[in-house]
Formats: structure tokens, C-alpha cells, sequence
């Protein structure tokens, strides 16, 4: 049996067969078939994602010319780079698939942008046909409306994928990286729009204050935003919550995030002039980005110490020796791996980062169970991570390993 005990029955380090011979009947435990319907609607978002940032495309034309168009995208590039690398070392101890990280991308440039052209579209409906009942408000547009619109169309994109990708969104830094690429997503559409009319309607001077603004001072903007939904709806994961569940903590990180917004959208109407700005940028923005890196920084070392702390309980029951723990579960270890594996063939290379990489996937779900998420599907993910974690072992001692590598993948011998 693996490390898992019987429902009802909370497993601890104590209760392991501490004997290799379970491993057979463990291998042999199938893992649940997977839905092909999901992957099917999986991959219908994606270009439902990419059709809706098409049209966003679409709608820029109307009143950015080609060489405007394609000026703002460049120019945009520059702060979406800057995000998307901070959100890849963010993710760097546990990767998310590939594929859900595009969605995440697609979604925040593309249908969070259509969603709020879509509401913004029906204000101004409404407005027009009021016959002067009602009238437009810049501060209310960009204080009340923006913020909740915009917050609720990239805060339900993590949701979905909360709901889609549930195997993969295991933490608060898991919520973090799928909000980082929502929100750096969101602000490359917003940015061409930006940069754009910048060179359109002003001067150069005009272009670099927004740049300066927009490009420097605040590339990370919706992302401080947005995150407060990834952190709520991580929370959720870790503490097992079900779909429906998930619903509150999205709607209690949906708080912060929209306050936070309307304290960036409203300071543009409360300040004026270079000097104001610039304060507010010091008093407010740059604490509210220091404390958001050291969350950050908290979470992954949490999630470092929960990847040892799970493969110790899976050495102590002779899975692992303690070498391949100290490789597996410290960023040193890893390095030394990884140092070791760019000196192999393909093969081992890749077998080595794999073999990292389902460790840690491993020790998360090792981490559920321990929490009382005893689940028939959780316990057969374990058999099978177990099951590839021995693969890629076997694949890197095909041939006699050198120096570290070696001490670490030595065979366990009773």
C-alpha cells in the first residue's frame, strides 16, 4: 500500500510500511481514465481565448492606425516580457502546464478585455438612450466600474481554471502564477491601446510619459490587483474546497482586489501634477509592491518546506534514500542536479527534470491527503506519480553516474 491509509484515517509518517516491497501492487493500482470531455472543452477555451483576443485586435483597428497598432504592441511587449519572466521565476519550484499558463494569458488579453468592452458598450447604451436621465462619469467610470468590471472578468479566468485544471492548482502560489498571467495579459491589450493613441493624438513627449507611466512605474499594477483572487482561490485549494465552494473564496479575494483598483484609478483624479504622482507612487504603490514580493517570497519557501517535509515521510518509508531527498526537495540539490543533467544526453537530461519536477507534484498531493483530502483520485495520482517517479530513476541509472549524481540515485538495498 502507499502512504495513504484507509478513509477516515488521518496518515502520519508512523503508519508507512517502511519496506519497498509495496511497490509492485502500488504500479499495478490504475489511475482514473481521463475525461476527454474536458480535454476537449479545454481545448475549445483555448481558441475560444484566442478568437476573443483576435477580436480585441479587431476593435484596436477602428481608431489606431496599422503602423499605431503594431508601435503599441511593441512598445507593450517591453512590460508583458517583465511580467511574464517575474511570473516565471514565481513558478520555477512548481511548474503549471504549459498549456493552462497560454489559456491564462489568452484570457486576460482577450475575453477580460471583451467582457469589459462588451459592459462599457451597454453603459453607453443605456446612457444614449436615457434622452439625459442619465448621464456619463469619468471618476465613476474609472473608479466604480473599471475596477469591478475588469477585476471580475480576470478573476473569474482563475476560477476557471481552478475548476479546470484542478490536479495543477494546489496552493496560493499556484493561484498567484495563474493571476500574474491573467493580469499581464489584461495590461498588453490595455498597453497597445495606451501606447497607440499616445503616438496618434500626441507627441513623443506625450509617448514617453505614458510609457514612463505605464511601461516603468506600473507594469505590475493588475498584477497586485488580481493576485488577491489568485491567493483566495490557492487558499481554496489547499484547504480541498469543491467547485461550488470555491465561488466564496473567489468572491472574498474579488474585495481586495477591486479596492485596490479604485485606489490606483482614483488617485489620477485626487492628484495633480508630476510632483503628487510621483508621491503617490512612493506612500502608496511601491509599499503595496514590496509587501506583495514578500508574500510571494513567504509562499515559496513554504512550498519548499512542504516538498522536503513529504519526501522525508516518503524516504523514511523507502522510497527515496536521503540523497535523493536533499536533491529533490532544496533549491541547492536541484541546482546540482540540474547542473549534473546539462552534462548527459537528452535522455538523462530530461529524465532528471522530470524527476524533479513529480517529486514535487508528488509531495503536494502527499500534502492533501496528510490535510484529510483522502479522495479515490488523489490516493491513485499518488500510485501514479509513485509509479513515474521510479521510471525516471531507472531512466538516469542506465549507465554509471558520476560524482553527485551518483550518491543521490544510489539503489536503496535492504
Amino acid at each position: 500500500m502507499s502512504l495513504h491509509q484507509p478513509p477516515g484515517r488521518q496518515p502520519t509518517a508512523h503508519h508507512v510500511q517502511v519496506s519497498p516491497s509495496p511497490v509492485q501492487a502500488v504500479w499495478r493500482e490504475p489511475l482514473p481514465p481521463r475525461n476527454r470531455g474536458r480535454i476537449v472543452m479545454f481545448g475549445g477555451g483555448l481558441v475560444l481565448a484566442g478568437l476573443a483576443l483576435l477580436a480585441v485586435f479587431a476593435y484596436l483597428t477602428t481608431f489606431l492606425s496599422s503602423g499605431a497598432l503594431l508601435f503599441g504592441m511593441l512598445l507593450a511587449l517591453v512590460p508583458l516580457t517583465l511580467v511574464l519572466f517575474a511570473v516565471r521565476w514565481i513558478d520555477r519550484w512548481d511548474p503549471e502546464p504549459r498549456p493552462a499558463l497560454l489559456f491564462a494569458l489568452l484570457w486576460g488579453a482577450g475575453i477580460s478585455i471583451v467582457s469589459a468592452l462588451v459592459f462599457d458598450l451597454g453603459v453607453q447604451i443605456t446612457i444614449a438612450a436615457s434622452a439625459g436621465a442619465l448621464a456619463g462619469s469619468d471618476f465613476a467610470s474609472a473608479v466604480i466600474q473599471a475596477p469591478i468590471v475588469e477585476e471580475v472578468a480576470k478573476g473569474f479566468g482563475i476560477l476557471v481554471l481552478f475548476w479546470a485544471v484542478r490536479r495543477h492548482f494546489e496552493g496560493p502560489v499556484d493561484g498567484v502564477v495563474y493571476a500574474g498571467a491573467i493580469a499581464a495579459g489584461f495590461a498588453f491589450s490595455e498597453n497597445i491601446q495606451y501606447f497607440g493613441l499616445a503616438l496618434t493624438e500626441g507627441t513623443a513627449q506625450t509617448v514617453g510619459i505614458t510609457f514612463l507611466l505605464r511601461g516603468v512605474f506600473s507594469p505590475f499594477a493588475h498584477v497586485t490587483f488580481t493576485i488577491c483572487i489568485g491567493l483566495a482561490l490557492g487558499l481554496a485549494a489547499r484547504r480541498g474546497a469543491t467547485k461550488s465552494g470555491a465561488v466564496g473564496y473567489f468572491l472574498f479575494g474579488l474585495v481586495p482586489a477591486i479596492g485596490l483598483h479604485a485606489l490606483w484609478n482614483g488617485a489620477t483624479f485626487v492628484l495633480a501634477g508630476d510632483a503628487s504622482v510621483l508621491g503617490y507612487y512612493v506612500v502608496v504603490q511601491v509599499p503595496l509592491f514590496i509587501a506583495a514580493i514578500l508574500v510571494v517570497v513567504f509562499l515559496r519557501r513554504q512550498e519548499a518546506r512542504i516538498t522536503l517535509r513529504r519526501l522525508h515521510e516518503y524516504s523514511q518509508a523507502g522510497w527515496f534514500t536521503p540523497a535523493e531527498v536533499s536533491m529533490l526537495g532544496t533549491g541547492a540539490g536541484r541546482r546540482q542536479a540540474l547542473a549534473w543533467g546539462t552534462g548527459q544526453d537528452r535522455l538523462k537530461k530530461l529524465a532528471m527534470r522530470r524527476f524533479i519536477a513529480d517529486a514535487t507534484r508528488l509531495a503536494f498531493v502527499r500534502d492533501r491527503l496528510v490535510r484529510g483530502q483522502s479522495a479515490p483520485a488523489l490516493q491513485a495520482q499518488e500510485a501514479h506519480l509513485l509509479n513515474l517517479l521510479m521510471q525516471h530513476r531507472a531512466e538516469v541509472l542506465a549507465q554509471t553516474l558520476p560524482g553527485l549524481a551518483a550518491t543521490a540515485f544510489q539503489k536503496r538495498r535492504d
